[in-house]
């Protein structure tokens, strides 16, 4: 059982396996939940982002030495999915992940709190990300941390909505700790 306390850094070249191992089995609880061709569909899209060159920074939580949890921060709409018509112009957070046995020590926190701090050293106000009713434990952690909808933002993948959320850096609490 983890006990200790949880550094979140830089993730390095190095990472990048056990960052995918991180996030394969972080979303692995969704495999049942899609049918078989959209599951190795999914697999493909988070093994291309680990290695993207439009990543700006992927961030590495580590909980007693070991690399439990990831995040991925990018630019805006284009660099984060292609879709520059989002007109997201202001960073956004994917795949967001945290191993299974190491999730409530508030890692996930942890990764969107380094991520914030991170973004404003950029300059900038506020922070997207994109999620879906599938993923209700994510959805119930960014309204807790203050993300709001940005239903102006949001687009269907196939019968899928993503639904859109932002932080107002400004107004985020999640900096007073």
């Amino acid at each position: 059982m983890p006990s200790g306390q949880v550094i979140v850094r830089y993730a390095e070249e190095r990472d990048r396996a056990a960052i995918l191992n991180v996030l394969l089995g972080a979303y692995s609880q969704y495999e049942a939940a899609l049918s078989h061709e959209r599951w190795t569909q999914y697999k493909e899209s988070i093994a291309e982002a680990v290695h993207s060159p439009t990543t700006k920074a992927r961030l590495a939580a580590e909980l007693d030495g070991e690399l439990v949890g990831s995040v991925f921060i990018y630019d805006s709409a284009e660099t984060a999915y292609g879709s520059p018509q989002l007109e997201i112009h202001n960073p956004i957070i994917r795949l967001l992940g945290v191993l299974p046995n190491a999730r409530g020590h508030g890692i996930a926190t942890e990764l969107i709190r380094a991520s914030v701090r991170l973004i404003r050293e950029w300059g900038a106000d506020t922070l997207h990300l994109h999620t879906s009713d599938m993923m209700e434990s994510a959805v119930r952690l960014y309204e807790r941390l203050g993300f709001e909808r940005a239903y102006d933002k949001e687009f269907h993948n196939g019968a899928v909505l993503v639904k859109s959320y932002r932080l107002k850096l400004a107004d985020t609490a999640l900096l007073n700790v």
